[in-house]
């Protein structure tokens, strides 16, 4: 194969490489919050969006489906928050009714749309390889926004956080499904629990998935599920021989 033959797989390289980048700086919090089903929650939500926008709309476009999937993960980000704070012992069973909740709702709504099965199934475990250039855009400025927070301290407060946290997941999600999302928030975040900085973590992330995405082009497998079973990989090594 010829190198302008490779040049299908720069736009899938780089949605991944902004999703490392975004998402491995708010698994690093998530864990030290000890909140591990926000993500799948928040993100849940976010499909919901995603899947009422297609019910009510014929083929709506990039923007209106961000829109669509920002509102519906900040509004799921906002009931997680207060849920959180006001019962803190059972926030975790209340994080997964919201989890449960999003499911159902998007079974539901994915059930009143002709192609609604198919948009369900992309939205849990999207292939990366149809990742288009203004989505990756929009991963990468919400990329730098998550730096920006980081680097200044602002995550550690919940009132950036949450809000952040929803617009990341708004923009990651139909991009990469669900699954995909929740490997690269927590695998690599395992490692920042050992010690490892986030930048390394970053980088890990990325050589994984860039693994990941050639073993999916190699062996003609699905390259999100390829890309997220690596990053499980990833994330229990992090754990090996380390004491119960």
């Amino acid at each position: 194969m010829t190198v302008p033959d490779m040049g299908w797989i720069l736009a899938p390289a780089a949605a991944l490489l902004a999703a490392c980048i975004l998402l491995a700086p708010l698994g690093a919090q998530v864990l030290a919050r000890g909140v591990v089903f926000i993500d799948l929650a928040v993100a849940q939500v976010a499909a919901c969006g995603v899947l009422v926008l297609a019910m009510l709309v014929d083929h709506p476009g990039l923007w209106a489906t961000s829109a669509s999937v920002a509102v519906a993960a900040l509004t799921g980000a906002a009931l997680v928050w207060w849920l959180a704070s006001r019962w803190p012992a059972q926030r975790e069973a209340l994080i997964g009714l919201v989890y449960v909740a999003g499911a159902g709702i998007s079974v539901m709504a994915a059930s009143l749309d002709p192609h609604g099965r198919e948009r369900l199934t992309a939205l849990l475990a999207a292939d990366v390889l149809w990742a288009a250039w203004p989505a990756v855009a929009l991963l990468g400025i919400v990329a730098a926004l998550v730096l920006m927070c980081a680097a200044s301290g602002w995550l550690a407060r919940d009132v950036v956080f949450y809000p952040v946290f929803a617009l990341a997941l708004s923009a990651a999600v139909p991009v990469l499904g669900l699954y995909l999302v929740f490997a690269l928030l927590i695998a690599p975040a395992l490692w920042s629990a050992r010690g490892v900085r986030v930048p390394v973590i970053i980088v890990l992330a990325a050589v994984v998935s860039t693994a990941g995405l050639a073993a999916s082009w190699a062996l003609d497998l699905p390259s999100g599920a390829c890309v997220a079973v690596g990053l499980c990989v990833l994330g229990i090594a992090a754990i090996a021989g380390r004491p119960g």
